[in-house]
């Protein structure tokens, strides 16, 4: 049984035949997401012809996985948005102004899941809302299960990779300037990754 929710017969809303998966019921418990092997990072069109890239090194997150119940598995995650670092000290300080994310009145982004489902094999599906600037929109993040171990230290630890796609402007990020060759400085998609790492609760 996979950790996160099956998928229903869209047509008659019964359940659809199960999706063949990984045995993890043995990973039910509650975790903590560890952000020193951990990354959430983004990148975003630059100029038309390349991308910047950067992510946020301070951030707090926990997951509740359910093997019994997969449906009662779920996730939240907690970012300081003052943390954004894309290796350039001028532009990280524009980006936490009003121009952008606007940190001093909006000083977290914050993601909690609605709902779950594996898609196939060690592929899942997790919605959620994610809330950027007081403004909360329905997202979709697809993410791998890669893993679980227990570690030299004796913490027991599971693994997820993945992201998806967002148009910034939906969340009120429509900063933007005009290039004189034609086009704009930044993109509107902004392509967000996550590389976790999580450990269980003792």
């Amino acid at each position: 049984m996979g950790i996160f929710n099956r998928s229903k017969n869209t047509a008659t809303g019964a359940p659809a035949a199960a999706v063949q998966g990984p045995d993890l019921a043995h990973l039910t418990g509650d975790y903590t997401i560890d952000s020193t092997h951990s990354k959430i990072g983004f990148a975003v069109r630059h100029a038309m012809v390349t991308n910047v890239r950067g992510e946020f090194t301070e951030y707090e997150g926990k997951l509740h996985l359910d093997g019994a119940d997969p449906a009662a598995s779920t996730a939240e995650l907690v970012i300081k948005v003052a943390s954004i670092h894309t290796n350039q000290a001028q532009r990280d300080e524009h980006l936490r102004t009003g121009d952008f994310f606007d940190a001093a009145t909006y000083p977290e982004i914050t993601f909690k899941s609605t709902s779950a489902q594996q898609i196939h094999g060690d592929t899942y599906r997790l919605h959620g809302d994610l809330t950027i600037k007081g403004t909360s929109r329905p997202v979709v993040l697809d993410l791998e299960f890669t893993g679980a171990a227990t570690d030299l230290y004796g913490a027991n630890r599971v693994g997820f990779e993945g992201g998806t796609s967002v148009d910034r402007t939906d969340w009120g990020l429509t900063y933007n300037a005009a290039l004189e060759t034609g086009g704009v400085l930044i993109g509107e998609k902004v392509k967000l990754t996550l590389d976790i790492s999580a450990v269980r609760a003792s």
